[in-house]
């Protein structure tokens, strides 16, 4: 009997892992799971926000685009806001690191202009977004990246410790 609850033991040591919080310790705390999919591409009439609009749709959710449920809010400016315009979508060529909450990765350093994961993918946050980032911990915080439907050579980080996202373009590897 004393083998088998040794293997036993040892079978519930390594599978630890498989049922700590997706952000161990060194991480941060984890706002839950990443959004399911990204954003749908927006079909209603576009939304304009001015310069200090207020994202919170309701008490406790933050003030900075963010998901709710399946609603990505402040997602709704349109394919054709200037705030995401570039003049050459994907001049650093396409992130083919994953995308979605199968993929999470951690930020190993830089701030709004120029940050990078572990496996040393680049980007940019967009000017219009930097000031939603401010609270982001750029050497542990998680995130997951998503396309976007709506502006060419944009993507969505969506930060798993607070539940927010920003318009991020790929810069290279």
């Amino acid at each position: 009997m004393r083998p088998a609850q040794l293997a036993l033991t040892a079978l519930l040591a390594l599978s630890l892992p498989a049922f700590a919080s997706r952000d161990g310790g060194d991480y941060g705390d984890s706002h839950g799971l990443p959004p399911v999919h990204g954003p749908k591409e927006y079909r209603g009439t576009p939304h304009q926000y001015e310069a200090h609009h207020d994202f919170k749709d309701q008490d406790g959710h933050p003030d900075f685009p963010h998901v709710d449920g399946r609603e990505w809010v402040g997602h709704d400016t349109g394919r054709e806001d200037e705030h995401y315009k570039v003049q050459h979508a994907w001049a650093n060529g396409h992130y083919r690191g994953g995308f979605g909450p199968e993929h999470i990765w951690h930020l190993s350093g830089g701030e709004a202009g120029r940050f990078w994961f572990d496996h040393h993918w680049i980007f940019s946050v967009a000017p219009y977004d930097a000031a939603y980032c401010l609270d982001w911990y750029w050497d542990r915080d998680s995130v997951a990246i998503y396309q976007d439907p709506d502006h060419s050579g944009w993507y969505l980080a969506y930060n798993m410790r607070l539940g927010t996202y920003v318009h991020v373009m790929y810069m290279g590897r």
